[in-house]
Protein backbone atom coordinates (compact mmCIF):
# COMPACT_ATOMS: atom_id res chain seq x y z
CA UNK A 1 0.00 0.00 0.00
CA UNK A 2 1.37 3.39 -1.00
CA UNK A 3 2.27 5.83 1.74
CA UNK A 4 0.20 8.99 1.87
CA UNK A 5 1.55 12.51 2.29
CA UNK A 6 -0.43 15.71 2.74
CA UNK A 7 1.14 19.04 1.92
CA UNK A 8 -0.25 22.05 3.79
CA UNK A 9 0.40 25.61 2.62
CA UNK A 10 -1.00 28.23 5.06
CA UNK A 11 -1.96 31.40 3.19
CA UNK A 12 -2.18 34.78 4.91
CA UNK A 13 -4.60 37.46 3.73
CA UNK A 14 -1.51 39.54 2.94
CA UNK A 15 -0.06 37.21 0.29
CA UNK A 16 -0.12 38.64 -3.25
CA UNK A 17 -1.75 36.65 -6.06
CA UNK A 18 1.52 36.62 -8.02
CA UNK A 19 3.34 34.75 -5.23
CA UNK A 20 0.50 32.23 -4.91
CA UNK A 21 0.49 31.56 -8.63
CA UNK A 22 4.25 30.93 -8.69
CA UNK A 23 3.85 28.63 -5.69
CA UNK A 24 1.03 26.70 -7.37
CA UNK A 25 3.01 26.24 -10.58
CA UNK A 26 6.05 24.99 -8.66
CA UNK A 27 4.08 22.52 -6.52
CA UNK A 28 2.20 21.27 -9.56
CA UNK A 29 5.47 19.84 -10.88
CA UNK A 30 6.95 18.64 -7.59
CA UNK A 31 7.93 14.97 -7.27
CA UNK A 32 6.66 13.17 -4.15
CA UNK A 33 8.56 9.95 -4.73
CA UNK A 34 5.55 7.83 -5.66
CA UNK A 35 3.58 8.69 -2.53
CA UNK A 36 -0.12 9.48 -2.82
CA UNK A 37 -0.37 13.21 -2.23
CA UNK A 38 -3.03 15.75 -1.34
CA UNK A 39 -2.11 19.45 -1.42
CA UNK A 40 -4.17 21.81 0.74
CA UNK A 41 -3.94 25.60 0.70
CA UNK A 42 -5.39 26.76 4.02
CA UNK A 43 -6.64 30.21 3.19
CA UNK A 44 -7.51 33.04 5.61
CA UNK A 45 -9.91 34.56 3.07
CA UNK A 46 -13.38 33.47 1.95
CA UNK A 47 -14.80 31.84 -1.17
CA UNK A 48 -15.26 35.17 -2.94
CA UNK A 49 -11.50 35.80 -3.06
CA UNK A 50 -10.05 35.51 -6.58
CA UNK A 51 -6.89 33.91 -5.17
CA UNK A 52 -8.88 30.94 -3.85
CA UNK A 53 -10.53 30.43 -7.24
CA UNK A 54 -7.15 30.66 -8.96
CA UNK A 55 -5.66 27.95 -6.75
CA UNK A 56 -8.56 25.57 -7.42
CA UNK A 57 -7.85 25.78 -11.15
CA UNK A 58 -4.64 23.86 -10.44
CA UNK A 59 -6.61 21.02 -8.85
CA UNK A 60 -5.56 21.77 -5.28
CA UNK A 61 -7.76 21.57 -2.20
CA UNK A 62 -8.51 25.08 -0.96
CA UNK A 63 -9.80 25.54 2.56
CA UNK A 64 -11.36 29.01 2.76
CA UNK A 65 -11.33 29.61 6.53
CA UNK A 66 -12.83 33.11 6.42
CA UNK A 67 -10.99 33.89 9.66
CA UNK A 68 -7.53 34.76 10.96
CA UNK A 69 -8.07 32.75 14.15
CA UNK A 70 -4.76 31.40 15.34
CA UNK A 71 -2.93 32.99 12.38
CA UNK A 72 -0.56 30.44 10.81
CA UNK A 73 -1.09 27.82 13.53
CA UNK A 74 -4.86 28.07 13.11
CA UNK A 75 -4.56 27.65 9.35
CA UNK A 76 -2.48 24.48 9.77
CA UNK A 77 -4.77 23.05 12.47
CA UNK A 78 -7.85 23.67 10.30
CA UNK A 79 -6.10 21.94 7.41
CA UNK A 80 -5.43 18.94 9.66
CA UNK A 81 -9.16 18.71 10.39
CA UNK A 82 -9.81 18.88 6.65
CA UNK A 83 -7.38 15.98 6.10
CA UNK A 84 -8.77 13.51 8.65
CA UNK A 85 -10.48 11.34 6.03
CA UNK A 86 -7.34 11.28 3.88
CA UNK A 87 -5.33 9.90 6.86
CA UNK A 88 -1.82 10.89 5.73
CA UNK A 89 1.25 9.05 7.03
CA UNK A 90 3.24 12.25 6.64
CA UNK A 91 2.38 15.95 6.62
CA UNK A 92 4.63 18.38 4.77
CA UNK A 93 4.37 22.06 5.61
CA UNK A 94 5.52 24.76 3.20
CA UNK A 95 5.04 28.51 3.06
CA UNK A 96 3.95 30.19 -0.17
CA UNK A 97 7.57 31.20 -0.89
CA UNK A 98 9.06 27.77 -0.07
CA UNK A 99 10.78 25.99 -2.95
CA UNK A 100 12.02 22.52 -1.93
CA UNK A 101 14.85 21.17 -4.02
CA UNK A 102 13.90 18.18 -6.17
CA UNK A 103 13.99 14.98 -4.11
CA UNK A 104 14.07 16.70 -0.71
CA UNK A 105 10.45 15.89 0.23
CA UNK A 106 10.86 12.09 -0.34
CA UNK A 107 14.20 12.12 1.54
CA UNK A 108 12.55 13.89 4.47
CA UNK A 109 9.70 11.35 4.49
CA UNK A 110 12.22 8.47 4.53
CA UNK A 111 13.89 10.03 7.60
CA UNK A 112 10.65 10.30 9.62
CA UNK A 113 10.74 7.05 11.61
CA UNK A 114 11.76 5.66 15.01
CA UNK A 115 10.86 8.66 17.17
CA UNK A 116 11.57 11.35 14.56
CA UNK A 117 8.78 13.94 14.56
CA UNK A 118 10.15 16.08 11.71
CA UNK A 119 12.78 15.92 9.01
CA UNK A 120 13.94 18.95 7.07
CA UNK A 121 16.91 20.29 5.14
CA UNK A 122 19.10 23.37 5.26
CA UNK A 123 17.69 26.70 4.09
CA UNK A 124 18.88 28.88 1.27
CA UNK A 125 17.70 32.33 0.23
CA UNK A 126 16.13 32.53 -3.22
CA UNK A 127 16.41 36.33 -3.50
CA UNK A 128 19.94 37.50 -2.53
CA UNK A 129 19.46 40.84 -4.29
CA UNK A 130 20.56 43.45 -1.74
CA UNK A 131 22.43 43.91 1.54
CA UNK A 132 19.44 42.80 3.61
CA UNK A 133 18.90 39.53 1.78
CA UNK A 134 22.62 38.74 1.49
CA UNK A 135 23.00 39.17 5.27
CA UNK A 136 20.14 36.73 5.83
CA UNK A 137 21.69 34.37 3.27
CA UNK A 138 24.90 34.27 5.32
CA UNK A 139 22.89 33.78 8.51
CA UNK A 140 21.10 30.77 6.99
CA UNK A 141 24.40 29.20 5.99
CA UNK A 142 25.61 29.58 9.57
CA UNK A 143 22.37 28.11 10.94
CA UNK A 144 22.71 25.16 8.54
CA UNK A 145 26.13 24.42 10.04
CA UNK A 146 24.92 24.80 13.63
CA UNK A 147 21.91 22.53 13.05
CA UNK A 148 24.24 19.61 12.35
CA UNK A 149 25.56 19.86 15.91
CA UNK A 150 22.57 21.20 17.85
CA UNK A 151 20.60 19.22 20.41
CA UNK A 152 17.58 21.44 19.67
CA UNK A 153 16.80 21.36 15.97
CA UNK A 154 14.23 24.05 15.33
CA UNK A 155 13.29 24.35 11.66
CA UNK A 156 11.70 27.75 10.96
CA UNK A 157 8.01 27.41 10.18
CA UNK A 158 8.21 23.63 10.62
CA UNK A 159 9.09 23.64 6.93
CA UNK A 160 9.74 20.00 6.17
CA UNK A 161 7.96 16.68 6.60
CA UNK A 162 6.35 15.71 9.91
CA UNK A 163 5.07 12.42 11.25
CA UNK A 164 1.32 12.50 10.65
CA UNK A 165 0.28 10.76 13.87
CA UNK A 166 2.43 13.07 16.00
CA UNK A 167 1.12 16.24 14.38
CA UNK A 168 -2.53 15.14 14.52
CA UNK A 169 -2.15 14.16 18.19
CA UNK A 170 -0.35 17.25 19.47
CA UNK A 171 -1.35 19.94 16.93
CA UNK A 172 -0.03 23.49 17.01
CA UNK A 173 -0.51 25.97 19.81
CA UNK A 174 -2.67 28.77 18.36
CA UNK A 175 -1.84 31.06 21.27
CA UNK A 176 1.91 30.94 20.57
CA UNK A 177 3.38 33.74 18.48
CA UNK A 178 6.03 31.37 17.11
CA UNK A 179 4.05 28.16 16.82
CA UNK A 180 6.96 26.36 15.16
CA UNK A 181 9.39 26.84 18.06
CA UNK A 182 6.60 26.07 20.52
CA UNK A 183 5.82 22.74 18.83
CA UNK A 184 9.49 21.81 18.46
CA UNK A 185 10.13 22.52 22.14
CA UNK A 186 7.20 20.37 23.22
CA UNK A 187 8.27 17.47 21.00
CA UNK A 188 11.90 17.60 22.13
CA UNK A 189 10.67 17.57 25.73
CA UNK A 190 8.87 14.30 24.93
CA UNK A 191 12.14 12.78 23.74
CA UNK A 192 11.31 12.94 20.02
CA UNK A 193 13.94 13.85 17.45
CA UNK A 194 14.33 16.17 14.46
CA UNK A 195 16.46 15.00 11.53
CA UNK A 196 18.43 17.04 9.02
CA UNK A 197 18.67 15.53 5.52
CA UNK A 198 20.78 16.45 2.50
CA UNK A 199 19.41 19.12 0.19
CA UNK A 200 17.87 22.56 0.51
CA UNK A 201 14.62 24.43 0.99
CA UNK A 202 14.75 27.80 -0.76
CA UNK A 203 12.69 30.73 0.53
CA UNK A 204 12.51 34.49 0.27
CA UNK A 205 14.21 36.77 2.74
CA UNK A 206 12.62 40.06 3.80
CA UNK A 207 13.63 42.66 1.23
CA UNK A 208 13.89 45.68 3.52
CA UNK A 209 15.39 46.31 6.92
CA UNK A 210 11.94 47.40 8.15
CA UNK A 211 10.38 44.06 7.18
CA UNK A 212 13.39 42.25 8.65
CA UNK A 213 12.99 44.16 11.93
CA UNK A 214 9.28 43.32 12.19
CA UNK A 215 9.87 39.64 11.41
CA UNK A 216 12.65 39.24 13.96
CA UNK A 217 10.84 41.21 16.63
CA UNK A 218 8.03 38.66 16.34
CA UNK A 219 10.53 35.78 16.51
CA UNK A 220 12.21 37.25 19.59
CA UNK A 221 8.87 37.76 21.32
CA UNK A 222 7.96 34.16 20.56
CA UNK A 223 11.26 33.05 22.04
CA UNK A 224 10.45 34.84 25.29
CA UNK A 225 7.15 32.96 25.46
CA UNK A 226 9.04 29.65 25.37
CA UNK A 227 10.56 30.13 28.82
CA UNK A 228 7.34 28.72 30.32
CA UNK A 229 8.60 25.32 29.14
CA UNK A 230 11.84 25.55 31.13
CA UNK A 231 10.72 23.04 33.83
CA UNK A 232 9.79 20.51 31.11
CA UNK A 233 13.07 21.12 29.27
CA UNK A 234 15.07 20.47 32.43
CA UNK A 235 13.02 17.34 33.22
CA UNK A 236 13.86 15.89 29.79
CA UNK A 237 17.26 14.86 31.12
CA UNK A 238 18.81 15.43 27.69
CA UNK A 239 21.89 17.57 28.32
CA UNK A 240 22.47 18.37 24.64
CA UNK A 241 18.86 19.53 24.23
CA UNK A 242 18.88 21.58 27.45
CA UNK A 243 22.16 23.31 26.53
CA UNK A 244 21.13 24.06 22.93
CA UNK A 245 17.66 25.26 23.93
CA UNK A 246 18.92 27.64 26.62
CA UNK A 247 21.66 28.92 24.29
CA UNK A 248 19.11 29.59 21.54
CA UNK A 249 16.99 31.63 23.95
CA UNK A 250 19.86 33.68 25.42
CA UNK A 251 22.82 34.20 23.07
CA UNK A 252 20.61 35.14 20.12
CA UNK A 253 19.23 38.10 22.07
CA UNK A 254 22.64 39.86 22.03
CA UNK A 255 23.74 39.90 18.36
CA UNK A 256 25.69 43.15 18.76
CA UNK A 257 28.32 41.13 20.66
CA UNK A 258 29.33 39.58 17.33
CA UNK A 259 30.10 42.90 15.58
CA UNK A 260 33.89 42.58 16.30
CA UNK A 261 33.90 39.31 14.32
CA UNK A 262 32.06 41.03 11.46
CA UNK A 263 34.73 43.75 11.37
CA UNK A 264 37.35 41.05 10.80
CA UNK A 265 35.38 39.52 7.93
CA UNK A 266 35.89 42.32 5.36
CA UNK A 267 38.80 40.67 3.45
CA UNK A 268 36.88 37.39 3.13
CA UNK A 269 33.73 39.18 1.97
CA UNK A 270 35.65 41.11 -0.68
CA UNK A 271 37.16 37.86 -1.88
CA UNK A 272 33.80 36.04 -1.98
CA UNK A 273 31.48 38.80 -3.25
CA UNK A 274 33.94 40.90 -5.27
CA UNK A 275 32.65 44.42 -5.88
CA UNK A 276 29.58 43.70 -3.73
CA UNK A 277 31.78 42.69 -0.77
CA UNK A 278 31.91 46.10 0.92
CA UNK A 279 28.15 46.61 0.62
CA UNK A 280 27.65 43.15 2.11
CA UNK A 281 30.07 44.03 4.93
CA UNK A 282 28.07 47.17 5.77
CA UNK A 283 24.90 45.07 5.50
CA UNK A 284 26.21 42.67 8.15
CA UNK A 285 26.84 45.50 10.57
CA UNK A 286 23.38 46.97 9.95
CA UNK A 287 21.98 43.42 10.26
CA UNK A 288 23.46 43.04 13.77
CA UNK A 289 22.20 46.46 14.88
CA UNK A 290 18.68 45.86 13.52
CA UNK A 291 18.61 42.46 15.21
CA UNK A 292 19.65 44.07 18.49
CA UNK A 293 16.94 46.71 18.15
CA UNK A 294 14.36 44.00 17.41
CA UNK A 295 15.49 42.06 20.49
CA UNK A 296 15.23 45.08 22.79
CA UNK A 297 11.85 46.09 21.35
CA UNK A 298 10.50 42.55 21.82
CA UNK A 299 11.70 42.44 25.43
CA UNK A 300 10.02 45.78 26.22
CA UNK A 301 6.76 44.61 24.59
CA UNK A 302 6.91 41.32 26.48
CA UNK A 303 7.45 43.03 29.84
CA UNK A 304 4.45 45.27 29.13
CA UNK A 305 2.42 42.31 27.85
CA UNK A 306 1.84 44.28 24.67
CA UNK A 307 2.26 41.54 22.08
CA UNK A 308 3.55 41.88 18.52
CA UNK A 309 1.44 42.52 15.45
CA UNK A 310 1.73 40.37 12.31
CA UNK A 311 2.47 42.57 9.31
CA UNK A 312 2.63 42.05 5.56
CA UNK A 313 6.03 41.40 3.99
CA UNK A 314 6.83 42.64 0.49
CA UNK A 315 7.49 39.76 -1.96
CA UNK A 316 9.79 39.58 -4.98
CA UNK A 317 6.81 38.97 -7.24
CA UNK A 318 5.40 42.38 -6.27
CA UNK A 319 8.61 44.04 -7.39
CA UNK A 320 8.48 42.23 -10.73
CA UNK A 321 4.93 43.40 -11.35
Amino acid sequence: MRKRIALIVPVSVFEPAETLQECAEYLNNLDFGGMECMIVFSFDGDESDDRARMLRKYGFEVLARNTRRGKRAGAINDALDHLRKFKPDFVAILDVDSRPEEGVIPRCADAVRNGVFIASARRRISNPVNSTTRAVEFEYRLIGFLLKHSGFRQFNGLIGVLDGDTLFRHRLNEDALTEDADFSTRMHCKGLKAELVDGFFYEQSPLTWRDFFEQRKRWYYGGLELWKYLPDVLKSGNAAFVTSWISALTLTFFPSLFIPFILLSLPSLLLYYGKDGFGTFVGFIVYSLVLQAASISAIFNFLRNKGVEWKAVKRMEQLKS
